[in-house]
């Protein structure tokens, strides 16, 4: 978590599909002392695993008691399979010197099956594990363990599932799983999935601290020209500059496919790789590299000196981001970092000359901004409410354009039909393809289209704000319908208009596994 890796859809573990079996978690264990009455033979109590020692044949087990009066005492028992420390019993009496033991609490429901009207195939669950109980061996000496999870969603919020698995998941840790059957889950691996809340709370930080890349490239086109530079700093400045692609490159499928692997997206996926040939052209592997060169020939009187700045730049670095984020507007700052296009904001006013230590600010900014991208990237891939698999990948390439440079905001989101059980639905995998632009093209001014692709079908809308554009594009359009038939495809709806798309959760546009108009 430390690390952003490149967004990609969490593979599932190999589902369980175990019958029911609660004889199985009944354990009945020999007290070290008697009960002297605390508990008559048949009454039940609830307790708690306070610690457990192995011993030479057995468990040394100490239980905390919870009699119905509210009086609280301790036993030990001896037994001869393994509790974890923490798990929820519910204890009853069989003599003054055994008790039989069940896993979670008598008063709660515990489910040992799924009910597929409320939960249907694909439904993802999340929950909290409460209790966990090692059984015996199964099969080629697999270990199993009994685990009593509290669902935390879906209309049985607040229900106890009972399930049998190979994995020994700790207590208290938190869950996810897609429902495959009415006795058969499918676990989300924890290492693999970012904490919503912890990710949310990143998407805030770095929204709050994040820069337009235009800012900064700006600033070193500027300073580029400047005599004085370290010649360090001069040939880092010149790189980061004339890696940037032109609208020639990115309208050949090589060239564009080469700007999107270099955009930074994809940085910390090729470290932990080994990919390290492919960084001297990575974006944000350069940022991070001038920012190392700018460090150093900082005025030594600058209020910014350099440990104040490296402090400033870790808070901006994924491995640091965590102890540095606030509670206030965290809600309203991931929801403007989830937005596309991402909204210009410039950190300073670019009429004036920029020196070392504002450069700096407006690198780390720029950072922040690929971040940003990055970790909304990670929130948008999801299963959606229909089983379905969303990927998304959401990154700004900069565009030469002239003598500007303009940065073109990418968002490619790829949705995988879920499998519903029809052998023929598996076998065709379809993928219903999205893509997402925006971009301030002069003299065009701010453009921004949405395209999707489905079964080589096309279709598209296209928002200019200006007038002159959009009724410029709209006059075109039967070109672009020519040469998108030219290409093979089937081409639907081609649309331009003036304003601006409609912001929230529905912006795409509409289009159903299954026409239901047709």
């Amino acid at each position: 978590m430390a690390e952003i890796s490149s967004p990609r859809p969490l593979p599932a573990t190999v589902p369980l599909n175990r019958p029911a079996q609660p004889s199985a978690a009944d354990l009945a264990v020999k007290l070290l002392q008697p009960l002297e009455g605390l508990l008559a033979a048949g009454e039940s109590a609830k307790a708690e695993v306070v610690s457990i020692k192995e011993a030479a044949q057995s468990f040394q087990v100490l239980l905390k008691l919870t009699l119905d009066s509210g009086r609280q005492t301790t036993l030990e028992a001896s037994s001869t399979r393994p509790l974890a420390q923490g798990t929820a019993l519910t204890v009853t009496a069989l003599s003054d010197s055994r008790l039989l033991l069940a896993l979670g609490n008598s008063d709660s429901k515990v489910l040992s099956s799924l009910d597929l009207e409320q939960l249907p195939v694909g439904t993802l669950l999340q929950g909290k594990v409460v209790a966990q109980e090692q059984l015996a061996q199964g099969r080629a000496q697999q270990m199993i363990y009994k685990v009593l999870v509290s669902l935390l969603n879906t209309p049985l919020a607040g229900s106890k599932l009972s399930v049998e698995t190979p994995l020994p998941l700790p207590l208290g840790s938190l869950l996810t799983a897609q429902v495959q059957g009415s006795q058969q889950l499918s676990f989300l691996p924890l290492s693999g999935r970012l904490d919503q809340l912890a990710l949310g709370q990143q998407l805030a930080g770095q929204q709050a601290r994040q820069g337009s890349l235009d800012g900064l490239l700006k600033a070193l086109q500027g300073l580029g020209s400047q005599s004085g530079l370290p010649t360090e700093l001069r040939s880092g400045i010149d790189k980061l500059l004339g890696q940037m692609p032109d609208g020639k490159q990115l309208s050949s499928p090589d060239g564009l496919a080469k700007a999107l692997e270099q955009s930074g997206l994809f940085l910390e996926a090729k470290l932990l790789g080994g990919q390290a040939g492919s960084l001297p052209n990575d974006l944000k592997a350069n940022l991070l590299r001038l920012i190392t060169q700018l460090l150093p020939n900082l005025p030594s009187g600058s209020p910014l000196q350099a440990a104040n700045a490296s402090g400033n730049l870790a808070q901006a670095l994924p491995a640091f981001v965590r102890n540095a984020l606030g509670a206030i507007g965290q809600a309203n700052l991931r929801q403007q970092a989830l937005s596309f296009p991402l909204p210009s904001r410039l950190l300073q006013n670019m009429d004036e000359d920029a020196d070392l230590e504002t450069l700096l600010r407006l690198a780390a900014a720029a950072v922040s901004r690929l971040q940003t991208h990055q970790l909304s990237s990670l929130a948008q891939t999801q299963t959606t409410a229909e089983g379905n698999l969303l990927t998304t990948w959401q990154l700004e390439v900069p565009m030469r354009n002239q003598q500007d440079i303009v940065p073109l905001q990418i968002k490619l989101q790829r949705e995988e039909q879920g499998q519903n059980g029809k052998k023929e639905q598996k076998e065709q995998k379809e993928m219903l393809w999205r893509v997402d632009l925006a971009f301030d093209l002069a003299p065009l001014g701010p453009l921004q289209v949405q395209a999707q692709l489905l079964r080589g079908s096309f279709s598209s809308q296209l928002w200019a704000e200006q007038s002159r554009t959009a009724n410029l594009i709209d006059h075109e359009l039967p070109h672009l319908r020519e040469r998108l038939l030219a290409a093979g495809l089937e081409v639907g709806e081609l649309s331009c208009r003036q304003g601006m798309p409609p912001q929230g959760p529905k912006t795409h546009l509409e289009q159903r596994w299954v026409d239901e108009t047709a």
